[in-house]
């Protein structure tokens, strides 16, 4: 017997326009067939068979909808992610980025797009240890609040602290009775979480690091092309952008990068 195929012929745009007047989320920088089949997986576990069902249980239920932002925002993430590329962020910290800020302001860092926020953590621990007492500012945005909430806590499993080497773990991470692991106060001090949205907010400015991995590969290239000047224009002169190690940046040179190494770009000194 052939397997059924389920599809929804109901009006998709009609549904990216009720998101974005309900949520100001546009779904339109996303890829349309990554995102699309996310939702329609979201609308058969509901127990929905069209967008518009789908999207006034998104509005008449809470749980429904803090599911949808779960899957929106693609969280995924754990400590030290692709462990030889943050030895390459490392060496670039004592060499380069904090050198250079000796006697001037704080070193300031953007995690962008942080999810459950190992990855602003694994920054404050490589600070910490090289930089004690040193004082950094480190912001990790994200776009869905209940995340946040859950970055903020620091509280992680064992597949999020595999690559965690064992001094780190030691010297940054608690035990609890559950087994898991929590990030210690000195660490969870040193990083300020927020709410930011990559397309529509407001970005800051004089940034030394921008670290935003393992996501722009959900956007279309006209959103990516725009987030990247965006960077770049949040970077202070000779400030670094680390992206994931499932992305590049094509033509560099034309925004403003130079490439410094894989998954590394610095803004070109004016």
């Amino acid at each position: 017997m052939a397997l059924e195929v389920r599809t929804i012929n109901d009006n998709y745009e009609k549904f990216k326009k009720d998101i974005h007047d309900y949520l100001n989320i546009d779904l339109n920088s996303y890829k349309e067939r990554q995102m699309k089949r996310r939702i329609d997986s979201l609308i058969f576990k509901n127990g929905c068979s069209s967008y518009s069902e789908y999207f006034s249980k998104i509005k008449g239920n809470k749980s429904s909808l803090d599911q949808f932002m779960g899957y929106f925002t693609i969280n995924v993430s754990e400590f030290f992610r692709n462990p030889a590329q943050w030895e390459v962020l490392e060496n670039l910290l004592i060499s380069e980025i904090v050198p250079k800020n000796q006697g001037i302001s704080a070193v300031k860092i953007w995690s962008a797009a942080c999810s459950t926020g190992e990855e602003p953590y694994s920054i404050a621990m490589l600070l910490d240890k090289n930089f004690p007492g040193k004082r950094f500012e480190i912001i990790a945005t994200d776009i869905d609040n209940e995340i946040l909430e859950s970055a903020k806590l620091g509280i992680y499993d064992e597949k999020s602290v595999k690559n965690v080497k064992d001094e780190f773990k030691r010297k940054y991470l608690n035990r609890t009775d559950g087994g898991k692991y929590q990030v210690i106060d000195k660490i969870k001090k040193m990083v300020s979480f927020r709410n930011h949205d990559l397309i529509k907010d407001f970005y800051g400015r004089n940034y030394d690091l921008i670290v935003c991995r393992n996501v722009m590969i959900y956007f279309t290239e006209e959103a990516k092309l725009a987030i990247y000047k965006k960077f770049c224009s949040s970077l202070k002169s000779g400030g670094y952008l680390f992206i994931g190690s499932t992305e590049q940046i094509i033509k560099p040179v034309e925004l403003g990068f130079k490439t410094e190494n894989s998954f590394f770009y610095k803004k070109v000194v004016k």
